[in-house]
């Protein structure tokens, strides 16, 4: 850790089974609020193909991110539209429902907005 990085990224707890990611969060107090996460992934580690109950936002403050989304036909995941980057700076959003994977190309810092108490949905082998 940088002796010169902002406390808010401070204090991160290692998620288990998720190799490199670590989270600082809120959690929202009724099924109206939003959870809001300050993520860290290191380079080269990636999410499977997963969707989230709720609308996503993503800030990357630091790093590269590589999102491909997928749809569902036949009982297997097919890309859907080509990779999207996100760096430094940018914002992407995600529509509740829509499988997609993360590769973290470099070491990133995440502001990460869901929509609703956070939720994980594991959506089996992309093609």
């Amino acid at each position: 850790m940088n002796a010169n990085e902002s406390a808010i990224w401070r204090d991160h707890v290692a998620v288990p089974n998720i190799p490199g990611f670590t989270v600082r969060t809120t959690f929202p107090n009724n099924a109206d609020g939003v959870e809001v996460m300050l993520e860290r992934w290191e380079a080269g580690t990636s999410e499977p193909p997963h969707s989230h109950p709720g609308d996503d936002m993503t800030v990357v403050v630091e790093g590269r991110i590589l999102i491909q989304f997928f749809t569902r036909a036949n009982e297997q995941l097919l890309p859907d539209g080509p990779v999207l980057e996100l760096t430094q700076g940018q914002v992407g959003y995600i529509a509740a429902g829509r499988v997609h994977v993360a590769k973290y190309v470099e070491a990133c810092k995440l502001v990460y907005v869901h929509d609703r108490a956070f939720g994980f949905v594991a959506e089996g082998d992309a093609a």
